[in-house]
């Protein structure tokens, strides 16, 4: 570590991000931010569908024996 790191701006936390919001005022690399961020929720939230699905269909096999 660098006894200069600290005047390095660092990039400001994201906002959440809302579904629906206006993005005029977004630059390139935010909307692309966005893009890798939304992609990421998507993967997450197909992974735990998946991972309920697989639960539920376990279950299904066990009580129709």
């Amino acid at each position: 570590m660098s006894l200069f790191d600290d005047d390095i701006p660092k990039k400001p936390e994201s906002a959440p991000i809302t579904v629906g919001e206006d993005l005029t005022r977004l630059s390139e690399d935010e909307l692309r931010d966005r893009i890798e961020a939304l992609s990421e929720e998507i993967n997450r939230t197909k992974n735990t569908l998946e991972q309920r699905s697989n639960i539920r269909n376990a279950a299904d096999a066990f009580f129709q024996k």
